[in-house]
């Protein structure tokens, strides 16, 4: 592999530092952000991490262009765009880069009609703020459950906002943390040209936050709640600029024409459905099961597919159940027509 290359893509790799050998970024990519924070914790602490997203992680089979890619956004420190028919492992690639790299938990960004830039940079809840201010001059004391873990009384701007995914994403971390921006083509027209200037600055300001510093008598520094933990973190004046350019994979279904302004920030990488060998090995890194009933259930997959589309994990279950299930032949392969029903209603004669 070239020298620039630290993700390998091999699921049977341990987690490694590789992305401590990561070449400098290129000059109009490189940032500033300080102070530095230290990373979270690594992703193969199970305990903080949900089993099916540690699965995932670790069962991902990468194809050597999506390895190479991915290197490119690592070391270009651009977003990598990744599109592909559901069921290509679009998202799990997320997961695998960041155990893979000891790169800490997946921040996940899910997109709908109705996100909006602020919903992934930060949320301020202006209401409870309210109810806190009032229950402090009424009582002396801060309102149940207020402060951020600070001692502090409550009623603050700081106790009443918190990052999102994105938002944390770009803090000013020693390493590059990993966010997940899912199916991104479920946003309105304006969210791409909205992600423009953040992902390319890597830097964004918090208005609440800095008209309070500009006000504050005792410094201009707050302390919130970043997106997945308890802890909080420091925010000097309102502004925030990551060190470390995370990994953003935006992930689409390909549903959708993106702004050229948009695509030209990114590296773009386009899954397709796997073939016979890749299916095999998808297989062995996600179930033990004896070769000539997975050959069999591909073949079966393979031969559906061809008249409609199905998504690699319709395979799977129909595997891992027809196992567990310890049925006949024309028993399993009942079930498996079942489990592999077209993700298209037309593909069964069903649409309108």
């Amino acid at each position: 592999m070239p020298d620039w290359s630290v993700y390998t893509g091999n699921s049977d790799s341990e987690p490694h530092d590789g992305i401590d050998r990561l070449p400098p970024p290129p000059p109009w990519r490189a940032f500033d952000g300080a102070p530095v924070l230290p990373p979270p914790g690594d992703t193969d602490d199970e305990g903080a991490v949900s089993p099916d997203r540690v699965h995932r992680a670790r069962t991902y089979v990468a194809t050597p262009e999506s390895v190479q890619l991915v290197n490119a956004a690592l070391v270009l420190r651009r977003p990598l765009l990744v599109t592909g028919p559901p069921g290509t492992g679009k998202s799990s690639l997320a997961y695998a880069v960041a155990r893979e790299l000891r790169l800490g938990p997946v921040l996940r960004w899910n997109i709908t009609s109705r996100s909006a830039l602020a919903d992934g940079l930060y949320q301020y809840d202006p209401l409870s703020r309210l109810y806190a201010a009032r229950q402090t001059a009424r009582t002396g004391a801060a309102a149940p459950g207020t402060g951020a873990g600070r001692g502090v009384r409550g009623d603050g701007v700081e106790d009443h906002l918190h990052l999102g995914p994105l938002g944390t994403a770009l803090l000013p971390y020693e390493r590059p943390r990993v966010l997940l921006v899912d199916e991104i083509d479920k946003s309105d027209l304006d969210l791409p040209n909205d992600l423009l200037n953040v992902l390319e600055e890597g830097q964004y300001e918090i208005p609440e936050l800095m008209r309070a510093a500009r006000h504050s008598a005792d410094g201009s520094t707050a302390e919130v709640l970043a997106d997945g933990t308890d802890a909080p973190v420091t925010v000097t004046r309102g502004r925030v600029r990551c060190r470390a350019f995370p990994f953003v994979v935006l992930t689409s279904n390909g549903e959708r024409e993106f702004p050229p302004a948009f695509l030209r920030r990114c590296v773009r990488l386009k899954l397709r459905r796997p073939d016979r060998e890749q299916l095999s090995d998808i297989v062995r890194a996600h179930l033990d099961t004896p070769a000539g009933e997975a050959e069999h259930l591909i073949n079966r997959f393979l031969a559906r597919a061809a008249d409609g589309e199905l998504a690699t994990d319709q395979l799977l279950n129909a595997l891992y159940l027809t196992g567990v299930a310890g049925l006949d032949a024309d028993s399993r392969d009942a079930l498996a027509e079942q489990l592999m029903p077209y993700l298209s209603a037309t593909a069964d004669g069903d649409g309108f």
